[in-house]
């Protein structure tokens, strides 16, 4: 229990700087005060010792629920309104980003699922994606801490960098949106970016970038089931075909499909699932050491620069192409 009212006083705290104010998505706020809180000398024996049971129970099972409830922001038909060459534009930035940056991060050498959880997460949905991905692969806390501050510093600096560069591209405001959408990370840091152009921008970046959100469950199964090949190859233990955080995630998305929900189910369902993956985000963010980070985590910064530079780079050109 302490460890969950920490959490979720964190998450009280993240979404008040979101209402003071509104560019600072909530989870970006949760995984930044969960980085500060953790570099805090004396509150890091109370990270390791007694809050630990919560923050784990947090950065784990609530981040799957969350996941799970993720799907009810996303309806099928809203998708194939996009077209087909949006969508098939959207799954060719996902992939090639994924490939690109598991390919990149092997050859800076980065250790265990590193390259796995930053290619998840740069080109997927940001922190959710690592959480998601961390869960089905078993990576351990640590290992997606890093992954979890790059996004997070990436994602922010797009909320900046992404409108100054709007008018010098010759962007229209829906262009703008659909690069929002399909180039930046998490659903909020999308929003807080894509908002500066209007509402049709904004309509646009949302759905292209829950496009991106619906590519996490193949992504996730695919991935899954190359660890349980590689698992029954060493005679370990054998990860599920499909996570079942995973499974919840496609019956959600097909319930908004396809049942009429009444608004305030799935503006509380929001809320929930928003409040559940901040008290995860300021867990993983908690076990984040920038001292450490610092003297070997260079090589994962320059993985999650290029990644992100390379996910902007083609979702600028699915633009010129849609």
């Amino acid at each position: 229990m302490p460890g969950l009212l920490v959490a979720a006083s964190a998450a009280l705290i993240a979404w008040l700087a979101h209402l003071a104010v509104p560019a600072v998505p909530i989870l970006t706020a949760a995984v930044a005060l969960g980085i500060v809180v953790g570099q805090i000398p004396g509150l890091q024996p109370a990270l390791a010792g007694g809050l630990a049971p919560g923050l784990r129970v947090a950065a784990r099972s609530l981040l799957r629920t969350g996941i799970v409830l993720l799907g009810l922001k996303l309806s099928l038909v809203d998708i194939a309104g996009l077209g087909w060459v949006t969508i098939a534009t959207t799954v060719g930035v996902v992939l090639l980003t994924f490939v690109g940056t598991i390919g990149l991060g092997r050859a800076f050498g980065l250790p265990g699922h590193q390259p796995l959880l930053i290619a998840s997460g740069f080109s997927i949905c940001g922190a959710s994606a690592i959480g998601a991905m961390g869960a089905a692969v078993r990576a351990r806390d640590e290992e997606q801490a890093v992954p979890v501050a790059l996004v997070t510093l990436c994602g922010t600096l797009a909320i900046a960098v992404l409108p100054a560069l709007w008018r010098p591209l010759g962007l229209s405001s829906t262009e703008f949106g659909h690069w929002v959408g399909a180039g930046v990370h998490d659903v909020g840091q999308v929003v807080a970016t894509a908002q500066i152009a209007g509402t049709a921008a904004l309509a646009v970046a949302v759905v292209v970038k829950l496009t991106r959100v619906l590519m996490l469950a193949p992504m996730v199964a695919i991935t899954t089931a190359v660890e349980r090949r590689r698992a029954t190859d060493d005679s370990g233990p054998r990860p599920a075909i499909v996570p079942l955080f995973v499974a919840g995630f496609l019956a959600a998305v097909l319930v908004n499909t396809f049942v009429p929900l009444p608004e305030w189910l799935l503006f509380g369902a929001d809320q929930v699932q928003t409040a559940l993956l901040a008290m995860a985000l300021f867990a993983l963010g908690a076990s984040i050491r920038l001292g450490e980070l610092a003297s070997t985590g260079w090589r994962a910064l320059v993985v999650g620069l290029t990644s992100w530079v390379l996910v902007a780079g083609l979702a600028y050109g699915a633009v010129l192409l849609g």
